[in-house]
């Protein structure tokens, strides 16, 4: 039976301590929060990530805790007016709006029911590329040791070094706020600005803002800011979203760093999955997507056979895919702020698309949608 230990207890190692442990894996998470939970927004889990899920046995509670979506309807934010429609409805496995506390919920609930040991409130050092390390001054020696530990990762740079973020010049804002809207995503687009909104289970809207700005902020979800600042930074926008953005009450900012996908995702015993390899800007709604591709994949290519070739298959198997979602979300951060005639060419263009051609706009991206890591043989079920 292999050992296998995971730092972080997020998305991305849940569903790894899920997928391992249903290969015969004997699986520790160690997260460094006294509770597992996720910071209160929501998240888009497509068809690829669903896919996934379902092969986990989880598409019962997926059903239960996510809101079937319908469309994606592109919004001139600074009219109101929608520009099309792109129908999501007929995809399948369906595209779903979950909360992330919800999905983190299903993913610890399926792992106690497996036997994944979970260790909270526990403080990982010393993290080698054999996949040692130290918890609460206890000397580890796994068979395979995970870095799912996100966008600070302390496995990470065991492997590539530090890295050299940059600042985008863009920052986001994440909210929640009780508001009864229709299952679709709507993108309201605006010069050098966006807005996603889309429901969540119990009659909540979630809310991801961006604007670019050259004032810095700093990485990472967890810093509070002001709703005031918010709703100041769409003042110029429509009615609608004005009312939208004024039912904030509480808001995190953080500032969006570009880092580059890691050069070693593996090496002797020590793998990372997630934001630990490849930090992604909120741009394709696959961040939590792609964390759990990675993590049915690694349990895959290191169910059977020796352990240097699976961690060499896996690396393999998933850079080239990731790089190219990364480099299609940094495109829609440009294509969503366009100024002036481009703009307006823009939305005609999309509108256009959506009157002849109703299923291009989704088609182009059939490459990452229609994609199933599970296909392969020998994957792993619950």
């Amino acid at each position: 039976m292999r050992n296998v230990a995971i730092i972080g207890g997020g998305i991305g190692g849940l569903t790894a301590a899920l997928a391992f442990a249903a290969n015969g894996a004997s699986v520790t998470v160690y997260e460094q929060a006294p509770v597992l939970s996720e910071i209160g927004a929501g998240l888009q889990i497509t068809p690829n990530g669903m896919r996934v899920l379902q092969a986990l046995n989880l598409g019962a509670a997926m059903e239960s805790v996510g809101v079937a979506a319908e469309a994606v309807v592109p919004t001139d934010g600074l009219t109101g007016r929608a520009i099309t429609r792109f129908d999501l409805a007929r995809r399948r496995p369906r595209y779903r709006f979950v909360h992330r506390a919800d999905l983190i919920r299903v993913l610890e609930e399926a792992c106690k029911r497996v036997g994944v040991t979970v260790q909270l409130g526990t403080r990982i050092a010393d993290v080698g590329a054999d996949g040692r390390f130290t918890v609460d001054g206890v000397r580890k020696d796994p068979d395979l040791t995970i870095g799912a530990d996100g966008l600070h990762s302390i496995a990470r740079p065991v492997l590539n070094g530090m890295g050299k973020p940059f600042f985008t010049r863009q920052v986001a804002w994440r909210a929640v706020v009780e508001h009864v809207a229709k299952p679709e995503a709507r993108i309201w687009m605006l010069p050098g600005a966006h807005v996603v909104t889309y429901p969540l289970r119990g009659s909540r809207l979630n809310i991801v803002a961006v604007q670019e700005r050259d004032a810095w902020a700093q990485e990472g979800w967890h810093h509070d800011d002001a709703p005031a600042n918010l709703a100041s930074a769409f003042a110029n926008s429509c009615r609608e979203l004005r009312d939208i953005l004024g039912q904030v009450d509480a808001v995190k900012l953080w500032g969006l760093f570009r880092h580059p996908v890691a050069e070693i995702w593996a090496d002797e015993g020590l793998a990372l999955i997630g934001d630990a390899a490849h930090p992604t800007l909120p741009f394709l709604a696959q961040g939590a997507n792609l964390a759990i591709e990675d993590a049915y994949v690694l349990a895959q290519c290191c169910a059977s056979g020796e352990l240097e070739h699976g961690l060499a298959s896996y690396q393999k198997r998933r850079k080239e895919r990731v790089r190219r979602a990364i480099n299609t979300a940094n495109a829609n951060a440009v294509n969503y702020h366009l100024r002036g005639p481009r703009r307006a060419v823009s939305h005609l263009v999309l509108k256009g698309i959506g009157k002849a051609a109703p299923d291009a706009f989704l088609n182009r991206l059939s490459w990452l949608y229609d994609h199933d890591v599970t296909a392969s043989s020998g994957s792993p079920r619950v």
